[in-house]
């Protein structure tokens, strides 16, 4: 990560050959975004799409840097929350940005968290089969994971993010600002993923995050760097493995069990948000990979210990409400993408920074593990 226009700015490189891409991160991005937008890409015109917290927050900063540019924009304001992630809000975004005559060289922008990331970026994969796409993901959470790596999607009834497309941005402007609007919970929920960068493969930096996740949390510096080494170890996953068939598969620590939890609170935010049930879920990881002798129990102990001292959700008994039978719970898991030939896939660990992708998990043993996990 190499400083670019101040100590307070970092760029992440992405180096996909000719789907190769720029990570900004720092103060001031949505205000430059014209700028750095019309210095890399051909097209003059731009679909925003955002959704009614972000809008009154972001919106017209966002559009007077565009027509500054001079880049005319047409713009859609969605509902917020996880149910957009919709057919029929794929269906309006897809009608908005063909109704603006979105060419293959123009761009749909991306302004928001996780949700309208993905819907976003799915649009732009399909329409016309496939325009540009730029991300400016306004939450802790998309700006050290959804908006890195092309993945893009829609839930379905039959569980999260299960209809999409690999379509990846062709830049990302990661404006650290706008993380001084967010609710305390939205910033936890995504600290979840920057601890879980360091409990991929990255030891040290999951020490490092014990001893300064509060100067994380205050922001300046510690908190520019946290989210520029995020997204450099996601950089640096899917550059490996793009389409996800085999190692890019670690980024899915705590996300089976997670999604499952999800879907057991049926995606109702005000119970469960996504960073929590990823914070439960890595919590879980360790805990079952400790119980089937691959790692200590310490190591376990140390996660929850960190999760919770930041203020994360790590226990199911802490979702409110009632949750179903540990049998859904692995109904749903059942149903989880990272299934293969009918058996389970977990991301395991042998230890903190050591995990590792396990394909013939038994599904009796982690029936017996939710059961005893279960707040019935």
């Amino acid at each position: 990560m190499n400083a670019i226009a101040s100590a307070f700015e970092r760029k992440v490189h992405v180096p996909l050959g000719e789907r190769a891409y720029d990570i900004l991160i720092g103060p001031g991005l949505i205000a430059r975004a014209g700028t750095e937008i019309a210095s890399r890409l051909k097209g003059r015109k731009a679909a925003v799409i955002t959704d009614e917290h972000v809008a009154p927050l972001y919106l017209e900063a966002l559009i007077q840097s565009l027509e500054a540019a001079g880049i005319a924009s047409a713009t859609l304001v969605l509902p917020a929350g996880e149910k957009t992630k919709s057919f029929e809000h794929l269906m309006t975004v897809c009608d908005k940005v063909l109704e603006a005559r979105i060419e293959r060289n123009d761009y749909v922008i991306a302004l928001g968290g996780g949700v309208i990331g993905d819907l976003s970026g799915f649009a732009a994969g399909i329409v016309r089969r496939g325009v540009r796409f730029v991300q400016v993901p306004t939450s802790l959470l998309s700006q050290v994971d959804s908006s890195v790596g092309g993945k893009t999607g829609i839930n379905s009834r039959h569980g999260k993010n299960l209809v999409g497309v690999f379509h990846q941005p062709d830049l990302v402007l990661a404006d650290t600002d706008v993380l001084n609007s967010l609710s305390a919970r939205e910033f936890r929920a995504g600290y979840a993923e920057v601890a879980k960068y360091g409990l991929i493969d990255k030891p040290d930096f999951f020490a490092w995050l014990e001893a300064n996740w509060q100067a994380v949390f205050a922001g300046g510096i510690a908190r520019i760097e946290a989210i520029a080494t995020s997204c450099q170890a996601k950089s640096d996953v899917v550059v490996a493995d793009e389409r996800e068939t085999g190692q890019r598969a670690l980024l899915n620590l705590g996300h089976t069990f997670g999604h499952a939890l999800e879907a057991a609170t049926a995606y109702d935010s005000s119970r469960l948000v996504h960073g929590e049930g990823v914070s439960i879920g890595m919590v879980l990881a360790h805990e079952f990979s400790a119980r089937m002798n691959l790692a200590s129990p310490d190591d376990a102990r140390r996660v929850e210990s960190h999760l919770k001292a930041v203020g994360l959700l790590t226990r199911m008994a802490e979702i409110p409400g009632t949750l179903p039978p540990a049998e859904v719970l692995m109904d749903a898991i059942a149903q989880d993408k990272k299934v293969k030939g009918g058996k389970l896939t977990f991301i395991l660990t042998r230890g903190i920074g050591q995990s590792f992708v396990a394909n013939d998990v038994p599904a009796s043993e982690v029936l017996s593990f939710l059961k005893e996990k279960h707040p019935q």
